[in-house]
């Protein structure tokens, strides 16, 4: 389909000669002689084989081709232009780029975020989205918010979360569960990427009867909360994440017992930010934010 389509300069100078009804006056704004654009426009009519324009001595009119056919290109250049716009911008040195992982996107960060845009209005973020904790790369984003120990090669590191594991399911299920070895007669949610799992809580908790290994692997916490949240199991919640889940009541506790781990939540940023650099006021945010659950 594309190779259908006419260069963008000669759409350009039809575009505002049409617009002009004048090829003096579009080179004039294209910044090109008269005769490049009345070429440009000679080059589209060859190529569309219709005559666009009909030449009076000191005008131009169009013919129906003409009309017809500037308000299509006109739509397709303004959509190009907001598409531009869109994703890069005005300006590049102020758009402050962050990734994390989908489920501290939409459980931890997002609750929080319109705090730290009621205090800097002005910010212009970019939030990036991933599954698995690929490196950090700084050419690419400023900050990286990921879940580990702390070590974190090349890069300055920021604790962000405390987490305690604690299985959580539906309601309606917790009745039944009175026991941890009650668990091995229940789907297991795992979520994968995690070093402590089932079976750092099942041994804290004795339950030498249950197979940590049983149940459903997913690869996010969104979907192991929501399918405990559906009666289909029984998920291993993180409290940064499993927080709204458990302040709405749709999962709720069925043992007292909570498992402190040595994971969390870091930020990641390439070297301490400058007070006043775009990554700065974010960071401080961001640490503030977080201290409670520190």
């Amino acid at each position: 389909m594309y190779r259908d389509l006419p260069p963008l300069t000669w759409l350009r100078a039809f575009e505002v000669s049409a617009r002009l009804l004048s090829f003096t006056a579009a080179a004039q704004e294209l910044h090109l002689t008269q005769a490049a654009v009345s070429k440009h426009v000679k080059s589209l009519e060859q190529r569309l084989q219709r005559p666009l324009f009909v030449r009076h001595p000191r005008s131009l009119e169009l013919t129906r081709w003409g009309d017809a056919y500037l308000p299509k290109v006109q739509d397709a250049l303004e959509r190009l232009a907001h598409g531009t716009r869109e994703v890069f911008g005005r300006r590049q040195d102020d758009l402050l780029t962050i990734r994390c992982s989908v489920s501290f996107a939409v459980n931890w960060l997002s609750p929080r975020l319109p705090r730290f845009l009621a205090e800097a209005p002005e910010s212009r973020l970019r939030i990036l989205c991933s599954v698995w904790a690929d490196p950090f790369d700084a050419e690419a984003l400023d900050l990286d918010i990921q879940y580990g120990t702390g070590d974190f090669p090349g890069a300055v590191s920021y604790r962000l979360t405390q987490e305690v594991l604690t299985p959580l399911c539906a309601p309606a299920l917790a009745a039944s569960l009175r026991h941890p070895d009650d668990l091995a007669a229940q789907c297991l949610l795992h979520v994968q990427g995690y070093h402590e799992g089932w079976g750092t809580w099942l041994a804290a908790a004795g339950a030498a009867s249950v197979d940590p290994g049983q149940g459903i692997q997913t690869d996010t916490s969104l979907v192991s909360y929501d399918l405990a949240a559906r009666g289909a199991g029984v998920a291993l919640g993180r409290s940064s994440l499993a927080a709204p889940y458990r302040e709405s009541g749709r999962l709720v506790a069925p043992f007292g017992l909570g498992v402190p781990s040595r994971e969390g939540f870091f930020l990641l940023t390439a070297r301490a930010p400058e007070p006043r650099h775009k990554v700065g006021p974010f960071v401080d945010w961001l640490i503030r934010e977080a201290a409670p659950a520190r």
